[in-house]
């Protein structure tokens, strides 16, 4: 078995923040290595566990949810954040994701659709629902047809398609036989010529430029 999955969730109530522990307990890829009850001690906790993957809720005392995501990865850029709320598709929730969140499970999820948006994130890849990646594509930066951008090259579009599906740089690196370095390289220079600040915002721009479909991602 490889390295185990760390965890740290963050929910005010108690009682949820033990219930998602509790569902994560005999998972063997993974171990909930930490809890925090509000949005500052989430970013303390963060910073001191440095945790892989990261439940957060985002209706918070002391700091919201969405401003500890900003936070945590200005510091962590490699955490992978998975918004776990029970308020749906509020702008909240749309406003996690382009701070930097790549997955989005709801509270009434099973316990296998948690397990796999950690399994997923873990390795870098999105987990965000169709409906959620429609909402986005209407709500989020949405640019006019004459914003002039930066073209890709050939290999750029081949790494935006794969990022936009929800790809690792690991798996898109096995899949065009190039190093990993490389692509981050391509994916350095993708976010840089779209003006997108994570891989979300990359995404939507390739669902917009009708790169990728929505039954692709």
């Amino acid at each position: 078995m490889g390295e185990l999955i760390q965890v740290l969730v963050v929910d005010d109530h108690f009682v949820v923040r033990k219930g998602v522990c509790a569902l994560l307990v005999d998972a063997a890829d993974i171990t909930v290595v930490g809890e925090a009850g509000d949005g500052r001690e989430a970013v303390e906790q963060a910073r001191r566990l440095r945790p892989r993957v990261i439940l957060m809720d985002l209706k918070l005392p002391e700091l919201g949810g969405v401003e500890a995501i900003r936070r945590i990865l200005a510091e962590q850029p490699e955490a992978g954040i998975i918004v776990l709320t029970a308020y749906g598709l509020e702008a909240e929730v749309l406003a996690a994701v382009e701070a930097g969140a790549i997955g989005y499970v709801a509270k009434t999820a099973e316990r296998e659709e948690l397990l796999t948006a950690i399994r997923r994130v873990a390795r870098g890849e999105l987990y965000l629902p169709a409906r959620l990646t429609r909402r986005m594509l209407v709500h989020l930066h949405p640019q006019s047809s004459g914003a002039a951008i930066e073209p890709l090259t050939e290999r750029e579009e081949e790494v935006l398609r794969l990022l936009a599906r929800g790809w690792s740089n690991q798996k898109i690196a096995g899949e065009l036989g190039i190093a990993e370095i490389t692509v981050r390289t391509h994916v350095s220079h993708v976010f840089g010529k779209l003006g997108a600040n994570n891989r979300v915002q990359a995404a939507l721009h390739a669902l917009r430029a009708g790169l990728v479909s929505l039954e692709d991602v």
